[in-house]
């Protein structure tokens, strides 16, 4: 038996092994194979035995559920050994390439990934595997489970006529090869280094060049369906459990984009918007099913994305951004144990994989031996270029190992992907029990002591970066959502704050032309804290960032705007208040940002100017008008800025009602004369005039008042008056008086209402007239 020599620990909860070993009875009892009935009982009434079925039964729920389902597994396992049981599981997986049944296959795979829970976890547990042995076997297992389903799905794709094989191949053995379809594994299943309970971070992508098909309109509508049946065969709970939660958001800009990409998408996203922390995830990058040769070449296309062979200022930058996000809490507090977060808080595996991966960015573009995508194996390398301590290396090796196995007890207690350690004290002590520790104190005394020294070692790197500016706690990159940048968030005064992250996120991603750019990225990346504080300072933030979310969605461009904030951050203020308070001055703000040029030039917070400086300015711009058209657009560009000028001043508290009211009304009607001015000598183009008559605006409401506001409409009585014995205009096409001062009162509200690519000029009412309804 190969438990002879194994180190099992203790019954955490000795009622709760004694009640597993009850139900092991039972369902020996129950055994319809009498072998496996023999087996158990013996197997219950030997000491040595009892010791490993009161480690499994005291400490995980989990593994006890799949021991009393497994008897005749667990027998395999004690008689083979756990590396002949590995290879034996593999041998048996092999015989599901050809299985054409999806339901079958579900199932198949889930009785293998449960029989392989139990074999790692007492391979683990008893201390005859490795860490590397047991990450390597559910690494392994996952790279089958993903590949013969891929196969399974390729094959009813042909099978459907959406997609074609070379050679006229019909085959489920070798639908993958050539296919066009690839699946890079990510994350730690990209590693090798899978934890116990763990997701698996795909990304799907299918080349449309190497794509064979009868119907190229539906190839992505294919590959999307055939990546969400992929999913689904992963992660639906069935009689016999699940296989892999699997996450996709690794993919190009996951918020909008496809659940399958295509190639030529994905080499366009990574030559030009992709980030910094992208850049590390694709270390990690490994092709596991489908086309894997198509797999390897994008890999290498992404090469150069991925290892600079110099660094610029920027990508330093940018590396630094993503060190003072993470690691916001250095030197404060002290390292907890209960509770703790062992992968994402201070000196967790986060901090040990990240301390790696920047150091492989920075150096790795010069030298190829950096690139290893496992954890250790980095660090290895780094130490022996000399890029890192040699000593610090080793105790971060060391801490990785200690972290990985207390990671994977963890999770198998309940099989969930958990990494806070209990709150109180008896789950402490039990998970220390479970890891093998004789006394609880000598566990938290260890763990102390490997979270500080990550941390120590961890806080050295770019020692010298400047803190952020603004709230500290607050990271975009990756595509989690940070427990601490929500919290934050939340006290800052954003209640929906998901939707802000992944608003954020967005941004950073490149969805709008005005973050494509890597520099306005980078120049937008400084701004975000400082940025996220003054819209909190409005009265409704979610309001205002997401009125930020569409002025940059039409902005063209963002590195000026953006330097602009950087040098001016007075402005980030203002802008904050317009996006907070007001959606019109907002919009007309999004449609020329150059306004916030006009914000810095002197006077601009000057008293409101009178009517002669208005007519003035409004002259000389209509002077450059060419047409009539232009006239239209260069009036309502100059109503807008006044209107926004005079908002500007208002929201700051600068100009009083007995101010601002009168300013708008005299922009109200210098603009009014000049463009009846221009409609009349239009019009008199084609139709003539009345020699001696006239029209005439009559302003009535707050115009009339002289209380005009910006949201105000104008209520407007037009009249007219024509010399006696006139019976028609002089023009080309003459018309009878009534029609033609109609139709010029026609044309004069179409002009003032018509929508151009600057807006309306004003709503106009004319219901104000005699019989107005009429």
């Amino acid at each position: 038996m190969f438990w002879a020599g194994a180190r099992w620990p203790p019954a955490s909860d000795p009622e709760r092994a004694k009640l597993g070993l009850e139900r092991w009875h039972e369902r020996a009892a129950s055994a319809k194979d009498p072998t496996v009935r023999g087996f158990a009982i013996d197997l219950a009434g030997d000491p040595r035995s009892r010791v490993m079925l009161d480690a499994i039964f005291g400490n995980s729920p989990f593994l006890t559920e799949c021991v009393l389902h497994e008897a005749a597994f667990l027998r395999q396992l004690l008689d083979q050994g756990p590396d002949q049981t590995f290879r034996s599981l593999c041998d048996e997986a092999g015989d599901l390439a050809a299985e054409d049944d999806t339901a079958r296959l579900m199932a198949a795979l889930r009785r293998r990934k449960r029989r392989l829970a139990v074999l790692t976890a007492l391979a683990d547990i008893a201390g005859l595997w490795s860490l590397d042995q047991v990450t390597g076997a559910l690494s392994g297992f996952a790279d089958d489970a993903v590949r013969h389903t891929v196969r399974h799905l390729l094959h009813g794709a042909v099978l459907s006529g959406d997609l074609d094989l070379p050679d006229g191949r019909d085959s489920a053995r070798d639908a993958d090869r050539d296919s066009g379809l690839i699946v890079l594994a990510m994350g730690k299943l990209g590693a090798r280094e899978l934890n116990y309970s763990s997701d698996i971070d795909l990304i799907v992508l299918y080349d449309d060049q190497r794509v064979r098909t009868r119907r190229p309109d539906r190839m992505a509508r294919t590959f999307i369906r055939l990546t969400r049946d992929l999913v689904r065969i992963m992660e639906e709970r069935t009689a016999d459990g699940y296989i892999f939660r699997t996450d996709l958001r690794l993919r190009p800009d996951p918020g909008a984009t496809p659940v399958a990409v295509s190639v030529s998408a994905a080499e366009t996203y990574y030559g030009a918007m992709a980030e910094s922390w992208e850049r590390a995830a694709m270390i990690k990058a490994r092709p596991i099913a489908g086309d894997l040769a198509a797999g390897e070449e994008f890999l290498r296309f992404l090469r150069p994305f991925v290892w600079r062979q110099a660094l610029d200022f920027a990508a330093i930058q940018d590396i630094h951004a993503i060190k003072r996000q993470i690691h916001r809490h250095r030197g404060h507090g002290a390292i907890a144990v209960n509770g703790h977060n062992i992968k994402l808080g201070r000196g967790g595996i986060r901090e040990i994989e990240f301390f790696a991966q920047t150091q492989q960015l920075i150096f790795g573009g010069r030298d190829p031996r950096l690139r290893a995508p496992g954890t250790c194996a980095a660090l290895r390398a780094l130490a022996d270029a000399g890029r890192i301590d040699a000593r610090a290396a080793e105790d971060l090796m060391e801490a990785y190992g200690f972290l990985r196995r207390l990671e994977h007890r963890l999770q198998m207690i309940d099989d969930q992907q958990v990494h806070d350690l209990p709150a109180g004290d008896d789950g402490i002590d039990a998970v220390g029990c479970f890891l093998g520790y004789d006394d609880p104190q000598g566990f938290r005394s260890h763990l102390r002591q490997t979270l500080g020294r990550v941390e120590e070692i961890y806080a050295q790197l770019f020692e010298d970066v400047p803190a952020l500016p603004g709230p500290s706690g607050l990271v975009f990159t990756g595509t989690d959502d940070d427990p601490d940048t929500l919290a934050t968030l939340e006290r800052m005064g954003y209640e929906n704050t998901r939707s802000v992250l992944e608003t954020v996120r967005g941004w950073l991603h490149g969805r709008y032309r005005a973050t494509r750019s890597e520099r306005a990225r980078q120049l937008l990346r400084q701004l975000l804290p400082t940025l996220l504080q003054a819209l909190a300072r409005t009265p409704n933030p979610d309001t205002a960032l997401f009125r930020l979310d569409a002025f940059l969605g039409r902005l063209p461009t963002g590195v000026q705007l953006f330097t602009l904030f950087c040098a001016n951050p007075e402005l980030l203020d203002l802008v904050a208040d317009l996006l907070g308070t007001s959606d019109r001055l907002a919009d007309h703000l999004a449609y020329h940002p150059a306004l916030l040029d006009g914000v810095l030039t002197p006077g601009f917070f000057d008293r409101l100017p009178d009517a002669a400086a208005l007519r003035q300015e409004l002259d000389q711009l209509l002077a450059n008008a060419t047409d009539y058209e232009d006239t239209l657009v260069a009036l309502r560009r100059w109503t807008s800025d006044q209107h926004f000028r005079a908002g500007v001043q208002i929201l700051r508290h600068l100009a009083q009602g007995v101010e601002w009211a009168p300013f708008l009304t005299d922009v109200a009607e210098i603009g009014l004369r000049a463009l009846l001015a221009r409609v009349e000598a239009a019009f008199a183009e084609r139709h003539g005039r009345f020699a001696g008559g006239g029209v005439a605006l009559i302003a009535m409401g707050k115009l009339g008042g002289q209380e005009t506001s910006i949201r105000s409409d104008l209520d407007l009585i037009v009249v007219h008056d024509t010399p006696h014995g006139l019976v028609e205009s002089d023009g080309p096409k003459p018309l009878s008086p009534n029609l033609y001062f109609t139709r010029l009162t026609q044309r004069l509200i179409s002009a003032i209402t018509v929508q151009t690519r600057e807006g309306p000029l004003y709503e106009v009412d004319m219901r104000l007239r005699p019989s107005g309804r009429a």
